[in-house]
């Protein structure tokens, strides 16, 4: 049975298919489905802008992945800080009320609502043909993605674990944001565009992504959990959103 009421910062195919095809991503602009989605974007373009600038000195290629310096690691901590700000922000947004800190057990929650796992960014340019990365493929399998636990040993111990702060970690971490961002408001335009949803590249399955930068592969997902509304009928209401229970 499709899911009949969208959950907050929270996109879906819909049964045909489609994310947003014929104005049904207008969802996302309600004042009800997240708070404030323009500081995570924004925040989201800094990062890529400084990015882009790293590129001016280390060139996108396979053999620059370890390459490693202060400005990686400072862009690497922020990156993965910015992909828990919006798994925090997706938890407590749809009710999730755990007590004590939050950690990778509670964000790896956000997977059955979200299929973070299925998602697939691509570098737009890369020395040597095509860079694909599948940000949280690993927390299917052991539960923490190499890149998050780099993280973690990069920022509480840089002079030991400065080497974890490389190009390669960088580009997960911000491949993860693209996906996690992705997965709450599609390409990040929250006002009218056209063909939002729709494949941008020359039959490769990818979309533009948020930020304009990277492109991203969004997922198929079950028929039983795509969305099935009329958003027209819907949008009237005081609250036509629904929570996700990630205590289930």
């Amino acid at each position: 049975m499709a899911v009949t009421r969208p959950f907050r910062r929270t996109i879906r195919q819909f049964t045909d298919g489609h994310y947003g095809m014929g104005g049904r991503w207008m969802y996302i602009q309600h004042e009800k489905y997240a708070r404030d989605p323009a500081h995570y974007i924004r925040a989201f373009d800094l990062i890529q802008k400084d990015l882009i600038n790293i590129f001016d000195y280390v060139e996108p290629d396979d053999c620059n992945l370890s390459t490693y310096s202060y400005r990686i690691h400072e862009l690497f901590i922020r990156a993965c800080i910015e992909v828990e700000c919006n798994f925090k922000a997706i938890l407590s947004e749809n009710g999730y009320a755990r007590t004590g800190p939050w950690n990778l057990k509670d964000y790896r929650k956000i997977e059955a609502s979200h299929f973070l796992s299925s998602y697939v960014v691509k570098l737009p340019v890369w020395r040597k043909g095509i860079k694909t990365i599948k940000p949280f493929e690993d927390w299917v399998n052991d539960g923490n993605p190499p890149w998050y636990k780099d993280y973690h040993a990069a920022k509480h111990d840089r002079h030991r674990d400065f080497t974890r702060a490389s190009l390669n970690n960088l580009l997960h971490a911000i491949s993860g944001l693209v996906a996690v961002l992705s997965a709450q408001f599609l390409d990040g335009c929250l006002q009218p565009q056209f063909a939002i949803g729709a494949s941008y590249g020359p039959g490769d399955g990818y979309d533009g992504a948020v930020g304009g930068y990277f492109k991203i592969k969004f997922p198929d997902i079950p028929v039983e959990q795509r969305y099935e509304f009329d958003w027209q009928g819907l949008q009237s209401e005081a609250d036509p959103f629904t929570s996700f229970n990630y205590e289930a």
